[in-house]
C-alpha cells in the first residue's frame, strides 16, 4: 500500500502560534541540532518548529526501514520537503526485519534508534530530537498497564535519554498530537500517513482504534492524567534507583550474597534490577527475578552455585559476589 500524502488547506493570513514554540524555546543545546523526521504529522510539525527554533543549524535524519513498499514515498517527501527549508536531510537504510520469534515492532525501534544515533554523529548533531507527543505517552502507559509493568515502565518514555553516545529529547510530551495536526492543517502543511497505521495486528494501533475513542467518550481527559501518572512513576523510579545505587555503592559495585541477604526482599529485587539494567543492559522477568530472590535466600553454604539465564546471559556466583556472563 502506498503512503498517502494529506495537504492542509490554504494557509491564513496570519500564521498561528506552533504549539510546540514555547518546549523548543526552553531548550539549550548545542548546534547542529538533528530532528528525527520520518514525513509524518507529528514529525513535520516538529521540524519546523526546530527549523524556526534554529534557524540555519539544523539537519533532517530519515530511516527508511525497508519494511513496505511505501518506505520509498517516504524517503522522497523528506527530501523534497528538506530541500525546500534548506534542512540537509541525512538517510540511513536499515534491515529492520525481526528475527524468528521478535517482536517487529521493537526490532524496527532498535534498528531505527541505532541508525539515528549513526546518522547524527556523522552529521556532528550531539542531539536527536524525537516527535512523540502527549497522545503517544498515554498510550505507552496503557501497552506497559496490560503487560503488566513495573514503575519503569509506567514511568514511559523518558523526555531525555542517551543512546549509542547520542542524546535523544522529547520535547512534545506535553503537547497533545490534535493540536500539532491542527496547526499543519492552518498552514496548508502537508504530510505523509503511513498505510501500516491502520493494521491492527499491532497492539497500539489496536489502542488507536479501539481503545481510545471509549476512553474519549467515557473518559476525554485521559491522555493528560496518563501522562501525569507516568511523571509520577518516573519521579517515584528516580528515587528507587537513588537507593538501588547507594545500596550497590555499599558493596563495592556488585551485590554480595550477605550484603542482598541482609536487605528486605523489596529492596534485594530493587538492588537486582538496577544492577542488570544499569550495568548490563538486561532485565529479568517477574518469575526470573522471584527465582533469584529464592536463589540468593537460600545460599547459606559455600556449595550452593548459583546459575540462572537471565536476558541474553547468565547470573552466576563466584564466591560471596553475583556476577552477570554475557552469552
Amino acid at each position: 500500500m502506498a503512503a498517502t500524502t494529506t495537504p492542509g488547506p490554504k494557509p491564513a493570513a496570519a500564521e498561528p502560534p506552533h504549539p510546540a514554540a514555547a518546549p523548543l524555546a526552553a531548550l539549550d543545546l548545542p548546534t547542529p541540532v538533528a530532528v528525527a523526521y520520518s514525513g509524518g504529522a507529528d514529525s513535520t510539525a516538529l521540524l519546523h518548529a526546530a527549523c524556526r527554533r534554529w534557524p540555519g543549524q539544523l539537519v533532517g535524519l530519515h530511516v527508511h526501514h525497508g519494511l513496505q513498499a511505501a518506505a520509498d514515498g517516504f524517503e522522497a517527501h523528506c527530501r523534497a520537503t528538506c530541500t525546500a527549508m534548506g534542512v540537509p536531510l541525512h538517510v540511513a537504510r536499515v534491515d529492520a526485519r525481526p528475527a524468528p520469534g521478535a517482536s517487529p515492532e521493537d526490532a524496527a525501534r532498535i534498528a531505527r534508534y541505532r541508525a539515528l544515533a549513526t546518522l547524527a554523529q556523522q552529521a556532528g548533531a550531539a542531539t536527536v530530537l524525537l516527535a512523540q507527543h502527549a497522545d503517544d505517552q498515554a498510550e505507552t502507559v496503557l501497552l506497559a498497564l496490560g503487560r503488566g509493568a513495573g514503575l519503569p515502565g509506567l514511568a514511559g518514555m523518558g523526555a531525555d535519554s542517551d543512546r549509542h553516545g547520542v542524546r535523544f529529547v522529547r520535547p512534545l510530551l506535553h503537547v497533545e498530537g490534535p493540536a500539532l495536526r491542527r496547526w499543519l492543517q492552518q498552514c496548508g502543511i502537508g504530510w505523509v500517513e503511513d498505510p501500516s497505521n491502520a493494521d491492527e495486528r499491532l497492539t497500539r494501533n489496536r489502542i488507536r482504534r479501539q481503545v481510545a475513542p471509549a476512553l474519549d467518550a467515557a473518559w476525554p481527559s485521559w491522555r493528560a492524567t496518563f501522562a501525569r501518572s507516568a511523571r509520577h512513576a518516573a519521579q517515584a523510579q528516580a528515587v528507587l534507583d537513588e537507593v538501588a545505587a547507594a545500596d550497590l555503592a555499599a558493596m563495592a559495585g556488585q551485590p554480595r550474597l550477605a550484603g542482598l541477604q541482609a536487605l528486605s526482599r523489596p529492596r534485594q529485587a530493587n538492588l537486582l534490577r538496577h544492577w542488570l539494567r544499569s550495568r548490563h543492559g538486561t532485565a529479568a522477568s517477574a518469575a526470573q527475578l522471584e527465582e533469584l530472590l529464592d536463589q540468593v535466600d537460600a545460599c547459606r553454604t559455600r556449595g550452593h552455585a548459583i546459575a540462572l539465564k537471565v536476558g541474553a546471559g547468565t547470573i552466576r556466583r563466584e564466591g560471596a559476589l553475583l556476577s552477570y556472563v554475557a552469552a
